[in-house]
Formats: structure tokens, C-alpha cells, sequence
């Protein structure tokens, strides 16, 4: 059960690039509402949307038209952002990475570095501390943006493709880490992915087609049918498998 406090409403809002003939519409008038407790998977395929909708609602981009508004937030502190690609500084080592967010925002040095080693111990990268980002793997470095976020104990997660570049199991412990820290921290988390197998780790779905987010009951009826396919393909491949060994 969520509460009936709304932290961020996304109501019809649209994200436009460029103008003109070549203009591009990155989002659709999405609505979308995200509640203490969420935890939400938006799907869809490479260049769908999802990055574009999970910026808006970190506030990086403004949009086009429609309204974002985060009536249960206090300021940007609030929201922390997990990025796709490689968001770590190379000069600096990795406890220093992870307690940037808070040192850049005020904190003192003593607090923030405390802060960060407790995050890096949330997802298992403890022991990385003292490495620099090129001494370490792309999954531990996936991990250790995840731990920079955690470290400002937001009140919103959003992860962008979290485990997009990772194998199977390495992703997994991303998920489990994200997961484990907005539970311990009371913090929502929204997550952007095209696997199915992520999704399902999450209460909510929702998916992003063309720049358009589909309402819950499109997505259930679009997973429905992709499980029928999933039945019937199945079952033609049964079929063919029993045609072969008669």
C-alpha cells in the first residue's frame, strides 16, 4: 500500500528538441505520479523515451509543455540520479567519488566521507574505497554510482538502464543493491530498463513506446499480449519438436 503523499507529478508533460521541421519529440504528454514506497520499472527498447521522461523527472530537463512537480520533495537533495553511462571522476579515488554529491552541497568533509563508506558498504564495494575508477570493473563501477546516490539519502531513487551494460549476474547485484538501500533509507525508486527480467523485480510497470508512456492498463494489456505470443510460440515449438521425433 502507498501513501497518499505524491513526491513527483509528471501530467501531461512533453520534451521537444530542436524546433521546426526538424524538431524531436523525445516524450509524449507523459503522466505519471511516483509515491513514497514506489518501486517502478519503465520499459521499453533503446530510444524510447526513457531517458528523456526519467530526466524530467529528476528536474535536469524542463518540459516542452504539461507540468512537473515534486509537491512532496523539499529541494534537488532530495532526488538522487543514477546515470547510464560512466559518471565518475577519474582523479579522485572512489570513497572521494562517492562523497562528492555531499561535499559539493556543504557537508563536511569528516560527514561526507562517512556517509559515503557507509553507502559503499550497502552495495559491497567497501573494499574499493581507496581504488581510482580505472582500477576497477564496470560492474563495481555501476555499484559505486549507485552508492553515491545513496550516500545523500534521497527520498527518490531514479536509475537510468542500471544494469544496461552489465552481464546477467553482475546486474543482478546492482538491482539487489538499489533495492536493499530504498528500503533501508524509505526511498522510492524508479527504474528505467528494457529487460523483462528487471522489470519483474519491481511492484509497478510501466512502458514507453515511441516517446509515449502507456497507461497501466495499455501496459498490462501489451504484457498480456506478449505472453500469449510467448504461449503460442511455445506451443508451435512443441508441436514442431513432437512432429520431428514422430
Amino acid at each position: 500500500m502507498f501513501s497518499d503523499e505524491v513526491l513527483i507529478v509528471c501530467q501531461d508533460a512533453a520534451l521537444t528538441f530542436g524546433r521546426g521541421p526538424g524538431a524531436v519529440v523525445a516524450v509524449h504528454g507523459a503522466s505519471l505520479r511516483v509515491r513514497p514506497g514506489e518501486r517502478l520499472a519503465i520499459v521499453g527498447p533503446s530510444g524510447s523515451g526513457k531517458s528523456s521522461l526519467l530526466h524530467l523527472l529528476a528536474g535536469l530537463e524542463r518540459p516542452t509543455s504539461g507540468t512537473v512537480t515534486r509537491p512532496g520533495l523539499d529541494d534537488a537533495r532530495d532526488i538522487g540520479l543514477v546515470f547510464q553511462g560512466d559518471s565518475l571522476i577519474p582523479a579522485l579515488d572512489i570513497v572521494e567519488n562517492t562523497a562528492l554529491p555531499l561535499v559539493v552541497a556543504g557537508a563536511p568533509e569528516s560527514r561526507a566521507r562517512a556517509a559515503a563508506l557507509a553507502a559503499l558498504a550497502l552495495v559491497d564495494a567497501a573494499e574499493l574505497a581507496d581504488r581510482l575508477p580505472e582500477e576497477i570493473s564496470g560492474g563495481q563501477t555501476q555499484r559505486v554510482a549507485a552508492a553515491r546516490v545513496l550516500a545523500q539519502s534521497p527520498r527518490v531513487i531514479l536509475a537510468d538502464e542500471p544494469t544496461g551494460r552489465l552481464d546477467h549476474a553482475t546486474g543482478g547485484h546492482v538491482l539487489d543493491a538499489l533495492l536493499t538501500a530504498a528500503d533501508r533509507i524509505g526511498a522510492a525508486l524508479v527504474v528505467t530498463t528494457h529487460d523483462p527480467a528487471v522489470a519483474a523485480r519491481l511492484t509497478t510497470r510501466r512502458t514507453m513506446r515511441d516517446g509515449r508512456l502507456l497507461t497501466a492498463d495499455e501496459t498490462a494489456e501489451t504484457a498480456g499480449s506478449g505472453a500469449r505470443r510467448s504461449c503460442g510460440q511455445t506451443s508451435r515449438t512443441n508441436t514442431q519438436e513432437t512432429d520431428r521425433e514422430a
